[in-house]
Formats: C-alpha cells, sequence, structure tokens
C-alpha cells in the first residue's frame, strides 16, 4: 500500500496574524481544504494502480468542518494531530481530562487517524522533561508509546514519527532502534506507518538528504520494525517526489506546506499535484 499524508499543522493562522493563510476564513478552513480536495483525491486514488490511503492531520477546531465537507465515501482521511496518553473507561473515568485530547474524544468525531511523535511533539516533550530535571532520553519514547496504545486502543490508525537530530546523527542507528522498539512496544503494529523525519535537515537553509542516505535509512528500519511501512517524513516536496518513488523500501510521503517561496504556505491544488508526482499518474 502507498501512503500519502498531510500535516496541516497551525497553517489556519491568517497571513495577518503572523501565519501563512491566505485561502481561506479560520472559520471555514478545514472544509474548504476537502472540499477543493475531495475530488482530485478520487481520481488519483482511481489511477494509481494500487492501494492508496490519503490522510490528512488537521488542528482539532478544523475536525467537524472538514468531516462534514467530506462526500460520503470519498477516500480522504481526516486526523488529528496527536492524542493524550490516557483516555476515559468504563469504571475508570468518564470525562476529567480538561486541556487534553483522548483518543476517544477524536474517534467520537468520526476522526479515522491520529499523528503521534513528530519532531515538533518531541521536542515539547522533551523541554518539559528537562526542566523536571529528567535526563532519561528513552522518557519520550515512553510516553508516545502510552499514546500510541491509546489511539490503537480507540479504533485509530496511527502515523508514528521518527528521526534523528544533527547531533545525533553518529549514533543515528542507537536512536531510531530506541524511537521503535520503545515507542512501539506491545502495540499492534498492523494498525501503525512510520514515517521517517531527517531532523538535523529541517528548516531553511539545511541540504535535504540525497536518495542513498533515504534508502539506507528506510531499509534500517524496516529491518527493526519487522517490515512495517514506511514513509518520507522530511517533506514531499515538487522537488523530491520522483525521486522518493523510485526508492522501493519508501512507502509514501508525509505533505505540509506546498510552496516554499513567494506566497508560502498551503494550497490544494499543488498538493494534489505532489501527490500526483509522487503516484505517477
Amino acid at each position: 500500500m502507498k501512503h500519502i499524508f498531510l500535516n496541516l499543522k497551525r497553517f489556519d493562522i491568517p497571513k495577518s496574524q503572523g501565519g501563512v493563510n491566505t485561502i481561506a476564513p479560520p472559520a471555514e478552513w478545514g472544509g474548504f481544504i476537502v472540499s477543493q480536495i475531495q475530488d482530485g483525491v478520487r481520481r488519483l486514488a482511481e489511477a494509481a494502480g494500487e492501494e492508496t490511503e490519503f490522510v490528512m492531520y488537521l488542528p482539532e477546531a478544523h475536525i467537524i468542518p472538514a468531516i462534514q465537507a467530506k462526500a460520503a465515501g470519498n477516500p480522504v482521511q481526516i486526523g488529528c494531530q496527536g492524542v493524550y496518553r490516557d483516555d476515559v473507561a468504563p469504571g475508570h473515568n468518564f470525562g476529567a481530562f480538561t486541556t487534553n485530547r483522548t483518543a476517544k474524544a477524536v474517534k467520537a468525531l468520526e476522526c479515522e487517524s491520529v499523528l503521534i511523535g513528530h519532531c515538533e511533539e518531541r521536542n515539547d516533550k522533551a523541554g518539559i522533561l528537562k526542566e523536571a530535571g529528567v535526563e532519561d532520553t528513552a522518557a519520550v519514547n515512553r510516553l508516545l508509546n502510552q499514546e500510541v496504545k491509546q489511539a490503537v486502543e480507540a479504533g485509530l490508525s496511527v502515523l508514528y514519527c521518527i528521526g534523528e537530530k544533527a547531533e545525533e546523527q553518529e549514533r543515528w542507528k542507537e536512536v531510531l532502534r530506541e524511537q521503535i522498539e520503545t515507542g512501539l512496544a506491545g502495540v499492534d503494529k498492523s494498525r501503525v506507518v512510520i514515517a521517517y523525519e531527517p531532523v538535523w535537515a529541517i528548516g531553511p537553509g539545511k541540504t535535504p538528504p540525497d536518495k542513498e542516505y533515504i534508502t539506507k535509512i528506510a531499509e534500517y528500519v524496516k529491518e527493526v520494525s519487522g517490515g512495517m511501512d514506511v514513509v518520507y517524513g522530511g517533506g514531499l516536496k515538487q522537488d523530491n517526489a520522483r525521486m522518493l518513488a523510485e526508492i522501493p523500501s519508501i512507502d509514501g510521503g508525509l505533505i505540509a506546506l506546498t510552496r516554499f517561496t513567494g506566497e508560502i504556505g498551503f494550497y490544494p491544488e499543488e498538493y494534489l499535484e505532489i501527490a500526483g508526482l509522487y503516484l505517477g499518474v
């Protein structure tokens, strides 16, 4: 199976407030994006020649309008950006999770998938642990493991992100192995896809990994994980879509911004172009 994931981060904030959104008012943004891409996604899915899933991860406020805009039977799946490490349960807790987004809450909203372990989430958790004086490098992975388990128990599929920072490159095998083995311990892996993020290469002016490096990483991740699907999470774009499609050990990609110069931001028609380039249709 091929996978086209879309992480819309906080692209809903208007440009006038420091964001990148120029395509729709925030209150209409999630539904607008779904309405603009769903017909194109259906055509891509029909033309791809193999089973392909299309998942878009939205900030929570946009989940309901996005689901309302989705046509019945359309292959677009709606997901959320992270879940809490605990949840409601009969005889346990019926809702005392103020400020936290639980897996069963987003499942009740009709989400089908969740993004867990993105480098931005990892950095946030590591920062909190540092403030608490925790130096155990596996602690973040243990917290993420609890999130993955809650998501799978609630019936969500998971895109689980891993990746090494610049200071970790010399021991990348050790870092990725820990993220996989600890983060996915005791998890039904059939419900999980792994996204590899080269954290050391993310940001303006940095050189992205080449085909050889991505191939090496993907093959290692498959070896450690027991053959799980692996997608490139460093950004599926117009300029790398065809290259990534040529790597047998890569099973898809994660799209974020579609335009990096001029009026930077996410544009639905460019998302469809990138997906089409990767799928060769």
